[in-house]
């Protein structure tokens, strides 16, 4: 690989990595941000909630704007600013101020999320072999980064600014001065020349996404997340509440979680690259779905814990493989393809929560994590379509064939 591209995915594994940590901080950070800003616990939900449905609208918006502009513009301009809504959401004091930083924040944050996922999905292509997760894995380091950051913020009392602008005093101009290697389109496989970078649109405009194509796509990364949302929204009280641990046991669990998926997600790109995306793929479901069999059935908080473990180390695969799919199922339309699909990422962030405590309250704890166990397991049913172009149903090696290698702009 020549040093552009090298430079290209060093950078834009930064910007993964600096939006880990910004969401970390935030989302760890909800209870301090509630007292600062008085916020009821009846309203507090209309506000999460707001996030992730602006996020969409940012998603959506960025699938047009790529018509118009690169990728790596759009992710240039609005990673600075999710990092400085994150300051303003730590530095207000009136429920309006709040208000319109996480308005902020959530568009900023949909564009951010579709247009990283766009340049790895055209890097990975002009690579011919697996780094998506690599990406990914930065993006969960990041996030225990952040998560440790917002714990000690919280642990030595420190104000929301004062926890907040260090890391963007860091993050933002890094971030910032880190996008000019940023690599667009896919690059001729050697060439080694910047000016083969495509022009804007190229991963967008030169096919078209056909939704019922997508659609199985779009239900693995619900389901993913829904999976994903239950482990962080509902970990610790399920520990606690249900298995009986105590308190402080009851936070582990997350950062369980959180270092299994950074661990498969560093070590997955091999696991592709050796036996397939589709077979990883299968085998990170069924451990996913093990995973939370065994925190339903689980006699106590040790063997909810393994639960937990097993449950980072299934679903961390699915998302950048999902992506990775959608780019190679719509090579010339793979950013309008990327675009949609990233609007499901928040749905099932959005559905996740409040229907495992729905069907907590109404049944029980233990049978609403079967729920996410059996959607998770849907995602066997449509397997097959992670693999490459002409692996449709197998489960070789991971290497894109080299008539698909800068293929971008020529259409389906």
């Amino acid at each position: 690989m020549t040093d552009v591209l090298r430079r290209g995915r060093a950078s834009l594994a930064f910007s993964f990595f600096a939006q880990g940590a910004a969401f970390a901080l935030l989302v760890t950070r909800i209870p301090a941000i509630q007292d600062r800003y008085g916020v009821s616990d009846g309203l507090l939900p209309v506000f999460l909630a707001a996030v992730p449905i602006l996020a969409g609208v940012g998603s959506v918006t960025t699938e047009h704007l790529v018509k118009r502009f690169r990728p790596s513009r759009l992710l240039r301009w609005s990673q600075p600013v999710v990092l400085l809504a994150l300051l303003g959401a730590g530095s207000g004091d009136r429920i309006a101020e709040m208000a319109l930083t996480l308005a902020v924040f959530g568009l900023a944050v949909g564009m951010l999320d579709a247009s990283m996922n766009m340049l790895g999905v055209s890097l990975q292509r002009t690579y011919g072999r697996s780094i998506m997760l690599g990406f990914h894995a930065a993006y969960s380091l990041g996030g225990i980064v952040g998560a440790s950051l917002a714990w000690a913020g919280a642990h030595w009392h420190l104000a929301l600014w004062a926890s907040y602008l260090p890391v963007v005093a860091v993050l933002l101009p890094a971030a910032f001065v880190g996008s000019r290697w940023y690599v667009d389109a896919d690059t001729s496989a050697g060439s080694g020349d910047p000016a083969a970078v495509g022009a804007p649109g190229d991963g967008g405009a030169g096919g078209t996404v056909v939704f019922k194509l997508l659609l199985p796509l779009c239900l693995v990364m619900t389901f993913a997340y829904i999976g994903d949302s239950t482990v962080s929204n509902w970990s610790a009280k399920y520990l606690q509440d249900t298995l009986g641990s105590s308190e402080q046991l009851a936070t582990v669990p997350y950062n369980v979680y959180m270092v299994t998926t950074l661990l498969g997600r560093t070590l997955g790109d091999a696991g592709v690259r050796r036996f397939g995306a589709a077979a990883v793929v299968r085998l990170g479901t069924l451990v996913a779905a093990a995973g939370f069999a065994v925190v339903a059935g689980a006699p106590g908080a040790w063997v909810g814990m393994l639960g937990f473990t097993l449950l980072g180390l299934g679903l961390c695969v699915l998302v950048p493989q999902t992506f990775a799919a959608a780019g190679r199922l719509f090579p010339g339309a793979s950013d309008a393809a990327i675009a949609r699909l990233n609007i499901f990422n928040y749905v099932g962030f959005l559905v996740g929560s409040p229907l495992v405590g729905a069907l907590g309250d109404a049944w029980s704890y233990r049978g609403a994590m079967l729920v996410p166990m059996v959607l998770v397991l849907v995602t066997l049913v449509y397997a097959r379509s992670f693999a490459p172009p002409g692996d449709r149903y197998g489960g070789g090696h991971e290497r894109l064939r080299t008539a698909d290698v800068g293929r971008g702009g020529n259409g389906v």
